[in-house]
C-alpha cells in the first residue's frame, strides 16, 4: 500500500503530462522506498531508466521541456529556430515530421532527454560563447508559452534573442540564405531589447552578421540601434569561406548576396 500523504505529494510533484527523475523526486521529499513501490504498483511509469511519468499520460515535448526547466539547476530555455517558429516567424516548415527542439543552456543537457518516447528530437546549444550568465535569467529577453492549464509554462527566447542564437550556427548548420529569409520577417523587433542584447553579446561574428543582415533588410528598428556602443572587435572575420568582404562590417559573405 502506498502512503496516502506521499501519494498526494506525488500527484502535486508530478502532474499528468510532465516527467521527473527518481533523484529529483527524492530531493523533493519522497522516500526511495515509496518511489520504488510506486513503480512496482504501476503508479509511476518508467519512460527511460530513472525517469518517470504518472500512469499512461501522453507526454509531449513541451511537457518534457517544462519538466526539465523545473528540475535543472542551471537555466534552460527553448531558443533559436524553435523559438522563432513558435512565435510564427519561420517562413517555411522543415520537411521532417519530427520537430527538432533547440535548447540552450550553459551546461550540457542530461542524457535521458534523448531516450524518452517523445515525437521530437532535442538539440543542445551551449551559451558560454554567446551570452553572459545574467542574460540567461533576465525576464525581458524571454516569453512564456502556456501549454496546459495549471502547469508550469515553458520559457522561450524572445525573437530578438532567438535570431542572435540562430546566427551563432551560420554557416555550419544554418545557411546565409535561411538567415536572410528569417531576417526579412522580423519587422517588429524591439530596438530597446536588441540594443541591450547586442551590448552584452559575447560573440563578435554574431553581432557583425546580425548588423549586416539587418542593414540589408532596412528594417525601421535598425536606425534606432546604437551601433557605436557594441564591441565589434578588430580585424576581418571569415564567415563565408571564399566569400567577398563586406567592408562596412568587415565580414566575408556569399558572393551572390
Amino acid at each position: 500500500m502506498l502512503n496516502s500523504v506521499a501519494r498526494q505529494q506525488l500527484r502535486e510533484l508530478l502532474p499528468l503530462g510532465m516527467v521527473a527523475t527518481k533523484q529529483w523526486l527524492i530531493t523533493q521529499g519522497l522516500s526511495l522506498h515509496f518511489v520504488d513501490n510506486a513503480v512496482r504498483s504501476g503508479t509511476l511509469l518508467p519512460l527511460s531508466p530513472g525517469v518517470f511519468a504518472r500512469l499512461d499520460a501522453k507526454v509531449s515535448w513541451l511537457g518534457v521541456v517544462a519538466s526539465l526547466q523545473r528540475m535543472s539547476e542551471q537555466p534552460v530555455h527553448v531558443g533559436g529556430l524553435t523559438a522563432l517558429g513558435m512565435a510564427g516567424l519561420v517562413q517555411y516548415l522543415a520537411l521532417s515530421s519530427v520537430p527538432r527542439i533547440h535548447l540552450y543552456s550553459t551546461e550540457r543537457l542530461p542524457r535521458w532527454l534523448t531516450r524518452l518516447p517523445v515525437d521530437a528530437e532535442f538539440e543542445w546549444h551551449g551559451t558560454r560563447r554567446l551570452w553572459p550568465d545574467e542574460v540567461m535569467t533576465e525576464a525581458r529577453f524571454f516569453r512564456e508559452e502556456d501549454w496546459r492549464e495549471g502547469l508550469p509554462p515553458v520559457a522561450f527566447s524572445a525573437p530578438e534573442k532567438a535570431i542572435l542564437e540562430v546566427l551563432m550556427d551560420v554557416p555550419k548548420a544554418v545557411s546565409f540564405e535561411h538567415a536572410d529569409e528569417l531576417m526579412q520577417g522580423l519587422h517588429n523587433l524591439s530596438p530597446r531589447k536588441l540594443d541591450a542584447l547586442l551590448k552584452t553579446c559575447k560573440n563578435v561574428k554574431v553581432k557583425r552578421l546580425f548588423l549586416w543582415l539587418a542593414e540589408r533588410q532596412a528594417h525601421a528598428w535598425f536606425k534606432r540601434l546604437t551601433v557605436e556602443a557594441y564591441d565589434l572587435g578588430a580585424g576581418k572575420r571569415v564567415v563565408a569561406p571564399h566569400g567577398r568582404l563586406e567592408k562596412n562590417w568587415q565580414i566575408t559573405v556569399p558572393r551572390d548576396m
